[in-house]
């Protein structure tokens, strides 16, 4: 056994440019499902204004309404943003800063469309049930969404340093 460290302690044989080009590749996957599942909760939304049940919203979940069709619009821009810089730079060899980037936003697109998922579900409960039973379902929904988008990540690291996984 060597005593020098791998430089790749993946154990993938690539180069930084590959390794940048991956990551990219691995990104736009992650987009496109969570662009999927936006553009879903976008259309509903959209759609919900035209319908003639929409006058009888209170005023609580007008705004409500306002602010999940503000979170659907911000997770459609924060999506594409990656897609618009990759445009914007193509060519100009940054691709490893690119991918740092996007990641971060890729992160922050995560937790609007978990607030943005989370929300519609509580409207669609206040609206049909009642308002507690939008305040379970929203509180559950913010535990389910920290639990397994923080927390099993967390437990993950931890079992692989630990040799479990």
């Amino acid at each position: 056994m060597s005593d020098v460290p791998d430089a790749n302690p993946d154990g993938r044989d690539e180069t930084l440019n590959e390794r940048a080009d991956r990551n990219w590749e691995e990104l736009m996957q992650e987009l496109r499902v969570m662009q999927t599942g936006t553009q879903v909760l976008a259309g509903f939304l959209l759609a919900v204004a035209f319908q003639p049940r929409f006058t009888e919203l209170d005023d609580v979940q007008r705004v409500l309404y306002i602010v999940l069709v503000i979170l659907a619009a911000l997770a459609t821009i924060l999506a594409l943003t990656p897609v618009g810089m990759h445009r914007m730079l193509f060519g100009e060899r940054r691709k490893a800063h690119l991918v740092r980037l996007a990641s971060r936003i890729v992160k922050v697109d995560l937790a609007v469309v978990g607030a943005l998922s989370v929300g519609v579900v509580a409207l669609v409960v206040d609206f049909v049930v009642n308002r507690t039973a939008a305040g379970i379902v929203l509180g559950t929904g913010v535990l389910l969404v920290v639990a397994m988008w923080l927390f099993l990540p967390v437990l993950m690291r931890r079992a692989r340093d630990e040799k479990f996984i």
